[in-house]
């Protein structure tokens, strides 16, 4: 089935999806009169090719991601440090549930690929699972480890044939996603099938 991404304020962008791959790039109206069966998606903001972040190993395996249920012992945020790799030498088990809630956040911050090597075996298993690429890491990274590092990396522009990976941000053009960060993500896709949605 083909999907047509389209985001209010980059129109020129929309993204044909056909199974995990895009089948075409170009203007919404050119799209749509050419693929009349297509399910349409519309987004505000801007649709990008998504994000890097080069913090893999230090999100997903220096750090402890709470289960909802551990708020009141915990907190929400990310646990760092010795206290997180106490939680993990306590209980081994608690590495791949939170790999796979520290994915779920990093998805929601439009994140499509990672970087870095990641040495756990139950992190490796999150990240593919979820299906973010895992590519090399920038020479300089961006400050300091971050859901929303900055600068953002922005990846290549997609193109017909490629990964149907990329995501919307609610923000009118890419200064402003600059000046804003990550947290407007809306929409995340990943493999053609949306992955995050801000509800």
């Amino acid at each position: 089935m083909l999907t047509l991404h389209v985001a209010a304020a980059s129109p020129e962008s929309a993204v044909l999806v056909e199974g995990a791959s895009v089948a075409a790039v170009g203007p919404y109206e050119e799209l749509a009169a050419a693929h009349l069966a297509a399910r349409v998606r519309r987004w505000p903001g801007i649709l990008t090719p998504g994000l890097l972040n080069p913090y893999g190993p230090e999100l997903l395996e220096g750090a402890y991601h709470p289960d909802p249920r551990e708020a009141d012992e915990f907190g929400t945020a990310p646990l760092t440090g010795e206290r997180a790799q106490a939680l993990f030498r306590a209980d081994p088990a608690r590495r791949g549930a939170s790999a796979r809630r520290g994915v779920q956040r990093m998805l929601a911050h439009g994140t499509v690929a990672i970087a870095g090597e990641l040495r756990h075996r139950a992190v490796v298993d999150a990240v593919r699972r979820a299906g973010l690429a895992v590519g090399q890491r920038p020479e300089n990274l961006p400050g300091p480890a971050s859901f929303s590092p900055s600068p953002l990396v922005l990846l290549p522009p997609l193109t017909p044939g490629g990964p149907a990976r990329f995501a919307v941000f609610d923000v009118p053009d890419r200064s402003a996603l600059v000046r804003l960060g990550a947290a407007t993500c809306v929409a995340t896709v990943v493999g053609g099938r949306l992955v995050h949605r801000r509800r």
